[in-house]
């Protein structure tokens, strides 16, 4: 079933919504209860999920929430850097480098989408962190410094659906370690 413009826009105000109660909630751990919920919730019910067998559908495989795996970081200057990446489909979308934020576990890039609707997204190896033209925005504390929580990385909703077109993240959104923490493929 196709879903409709303003299903779509559902969707979005729902996920928008989403984010806005996690930036608002004092406790992680509880923001990350309720990431949780709300996410299983509309890839089970509504009609702009990318689960193709939403009967199937269990839950999406997320790790327990590790305080450890939350800093907060600098939007560093960066050489500029603008190139079009790869998109699932065999697409390509542009990007430019808004910065780099150091991290325990390396630095990642932080990109400024340059299509329509713009935003930043900072991809961490197959999964997302901030996505914000889609409304995954963690926030940024009062000093201006970005929230990275990796326990809120999500896969691309390409990883359900092949035919949905998402962005492949370049080199500098791999981290040197592996990541336990987040949604995670089955």
């Amino acid at each position: 079933m196709t879903s409709s413009a303003l299903e779509r826009l559902d969707w979005q105000r729902q996920v928008t919504e989403l984010y806005e109660g996690v930036r608002a909630e004092l406790y992680p751990h509880v923001a990350h209860a309720g990431w949780i919920a709300v996410r299983d919730r509309l890839h089970a019910e509504h009609v702009c999920s990318p689960i193709a067998d939403r009967d199937a559908f269990t839950g999406l495989e997320v790790a327990d929430y590790d305080p450890g795996w939350r800093v907060v970081a600098r939007l560093e200057p960066a050489d500029p850097q603008r190139i079009t990446v790869p998109t699932s489909t065999g697409g390509f979308l542009p990007v430019e480098r808004a910065g780099i934020a150091r991290t325990p576990w390396g630095a990642l890039d932080v990109w400024e989408l340059l299509s329509y609707g713009g935003g930043l997204w900072i991809p961490v190896g197959d999964r997302y962190l901030y996505d914000t033209v889609r409304g995954a925005d963690l926030g940024t504390t009062a000093d201006g410094e970005l929230v990275l929580d990796l326990n809120f990385l999500f896969l691309p909703a390409s990883a359900h659906d092949p035919r949905l077109d998402c962005p492949i993240a370049p080199a500098g959104g791999r981290l040197p370690v592996d990541v336990p923490v987040g949604e995670r493929s089955r």
